[in-house]
């Protein structure tokens, strides 16, 4: 193959119009998600982008907006039993699964209903 995939190097959800608020409040404050500014044209739009370390995720606006129940980002984490404390601190439900042999996971929902995968990605 004359190419060779790299990275992924964002995932983008949807959320609904208006609510970047409630999606700093999740991502920022509760995952501890730097917030990072969109550039123009791209802020007039709505939404918001975050990132921590490797993992980027831009949050688009959706007037006819529906939370990806089944399509999700599955992100590794170190900490995994902190992160799962911090979110149900703020009202977040953790759902262990342990459905995979030799794989700590749990799911949790933002704000908006998206489903995301947390993995434990061991020791730092």
């Amino acid at each position: 193959m004359p190419f060779a995939f790299v990275r992924i190097d964002h995932v983008q959800l949807a959320m609904p119009p208006g609510q970047e608020p409630r999606a700093v409040a999740f991502y920022r404050d509760v995952l501890g998600m730097e917030h990072v500014p969109k550039p123009e044209p791209l802020a007039s739009r709505g939404g918001v982008w975050f990132r921590a370390g490797a993992v980027t995720v831009h949050l688009g606006v959706e007037p006819d907006f529906r939370p990806a129940r089944k399509a999700h980002p599955g992100i590794a984490v170190t900490g995994i039993d902190d992160l799962a404390a911090a979110l149900e601190a703020a009202g977040h439900a953790v759902r262990w699964s342990d459905e995979l042999p030799d794989v700590r996971r749990f799911h949790t929902d933002d704000p908006f209903g998206n489903r995301l995968e947390i993995i434990d990605a061991g020791a730092p």
